[in-house]
């Protein structure tokens, strides 16, 4: 399976050819995923991605880092991007090959908390083996 990465600024709704699976990321930007990748997921029409594998991630704060218990319960309460990450991708016609996910952070820009790459790591190895088992059996 070839694989590229492609910036959501520069990603076309439209596809001259649908992928066979599309994963999407973005950090957490006021419980939802940063503006480009809103923009980009609302601009999907029902069936630009019907057949297509997607998966779905995001960049958070870990909660126990937050001192503040209000903030760490608007946090919690307010969600994360991913999920709105995956039902747009839904929404677009996308089948999911594994439930979304969130990585932490340690500040607004990273660096990933220890353990977290390898938690990306496998991940994406789960990701790949679903999309090899289904591609192989068509």
């Amino acid at each position: 399976m070839e694989t590229h990465m492609v910036n959501i600024i520069t990603m076309p709704p439209d596809f001259s050819e649908r992928p066979e699976l599309l994963v999407v990321g973005s950090a957490t930007r006021g419980f939802r995923p940063c503006p480009a990748t809103m923009e980009w997921l609302k601009s999907l029409s029902p069936f630009d991605l019907e057949g297509t594998m997607v998966a779905a991630f995001d960049t958070r704060i870990a909660l126990p880092s937050i001192k503040n218990g209000i903030l760490r319960w608007l946090v919690k309460t307010g969600g994360f991007a991913a999920a709105d990450i995956q039902r747009g991708l839904v929404k677009g016609g996308g089948a999911v090959v594994t439930p979304s996910t969130g990585f932490e952070v340690s500040d607004r820009e990273g660096p990933l908390l220890k353990g977290e790459l390898e938690r990306a790591y496998n991940w994406g190895s789960t990701i790949g083996a679903k999309a090899l088992d289904r591609v192989v059996m068509h």
